[in-house]
């Protein structure tokens, strides 16, 4: 009898164990099928997530996403975005080049061609500017003439709808006036600009495209940069001051004041890393002679702002999230016209005879335009 009761006892205690057990497989299931889940519905792109089934049977979250058409807007962001690219494009004199045509451009994506889907003359862009003086104390000789050429800047740039920051740029960078469009108070801040110490360059260029691309969308973003060229300071280094401006697009204009002529002396290591940061945004580096071209070097940019195309693409093929793209725009010159005879001519002699004016080369154009976008974070 005892030992019926003992086998008794050992069959419910067996059973327990297989209910338990089967309990806690069911428990493991259910939270990896739960992780799985989660996986499939982390905010990645539609050609990041693992494969589904193929009737997404069991899977009842993923029908739900499929069917949500905000979600998958939001994944497909990045991919269709427009591409713009401002370019300027000058002639053999430095001059703007106005009124070419949509045909005489083209843009290339990572060297493949691609549609132009917006196309401006003249850009009706406003502009958000980013001013920074360099205060350094190596930079206090010519300040004087730095802020007389940057308040009468300031008065010739700013247009209804533009607005622009005052910063000085010393072992800090710091902002002086907020972004505005309020002539007389930006330019006394200039005229008060204090004296510093070191070059913080890199620092500039980082936050200043931070600062540029809060003030919203659809803008056009500039530095403009005075500065000796001497980079001592920053906390940010020149990948990352690159990396910056190319992510948010921002135009870098520089002009260095060059104290001394000689190279003996000078940085020219920050001379050329600030050529190769402003050449990739797509901007120009100035070197006046004196401080009197200053006056002459913000009038160039000014009616380079002024004078800028506009185009817009969307990149085909897409690229993945999270690179960077090359882009180069190429400007064709417009087909040699034939121009009229001058009256008395041999050649006027039969009527609507023309001959082709071999004095008149094709135009020569330089053009300047970002290198590369970057194609937002996955």
């Amino acid at each position: 009898m005892q030992a019926a009761r003992n086998l008794v006892c050992i069959v419910v205690l067996a059973a327990a164990a297989v209910a338990m057990h089967a309990d806690s497989f069911t428990q493991q299931s259910s939270t990896k099928q739960g992780f799985a889940l989660q996986q499939q519905n982390s905010n990645r792109p539609p050609w990041a997530q693992k494969n589904k089934s193929a009737d997404g049977a069991g899977n009842p979250t993923a029908k739900a996403e499929d069917a949500d058409p905000a979600q998958d807007r939001g994944k497909i962001k990045v991919n269709v975005n427009l591409v713009n690219v401002l370019v300027s494009v000058l002639d053999e004199h430095n001059r703007p080049a106005p009124d070419l045509p949509l045909e005489a451009f083209q843009v290339f994506d990572e060297d493949n061609p691609q549609t132009i889907a917006v196309f401006e003359k003249e850009t009706e862009q406003p502009l958000d500017l980013a001013l920074m003086i360099d205060a350094s104390l190596s930079a206090q000789l010519s300040m004087p003439a730095q802020r007389d050429a940057a308040t009468h800047f300031i008065q010739q740039v700013l247009r209804k709808g533009d607005r622009l920051a005052v910063y000085s740029v010393d072992e800090n960078v710091t902002q002086l006036a907020a972004f505005s469009d309020n002539v007389g108070h930006l330019q006394e801040v200039v005229r008060r600009i204090p004296a510093g110490a070191g070059t913080s360059i890199y620092d500039a260029v980082l936050l200043g495209a931070r600062a540029l691309s809060r003030q919203g969308t659809d803008r056009r973003r500039v530095i403009i940069l005075v500065t000796d060229g001497g980079e001592t300071t920053s906390r940010a280094d020149f990948d990352s001051a690159r990396r910056e401006a190319v992510r948010t697009n921002t135009l870098l204009y520089t002009v260095v004041i060059r104290t001394m002529k000689s190279e003996s002396g000078r940085n020219t290591a920050g001379e050329h890393a600030l050529e190769t940061i402003t050449d990739t945004t797509g901007g120009a580096v100035f070197y006046p002679d004196s401080s009197v071209e200053l006056d002459s070097i913000f009038d160039r940019i000014n009616k380079e702002l002024r004078t800028q195309y506009r185009l817009g693409y969307y990149p085909n093929p897409r690229g993945p999230a999270d690179t960077y793209r090359r882009i180069e725009v190429t400007v064709a010159p417009p087909a040699a016209v034939p121009a009229q005879a001058s009256p008395g001519s041999p050649d006027t002699m039969q009527a609507g005879s023309t001959k082709t004016d071999a004095s008149k080369a094709q135009p020569v154009y330089s053009v300047r335009h970002r290198k590369s976008y970057y194609t937002g974070a996955p």
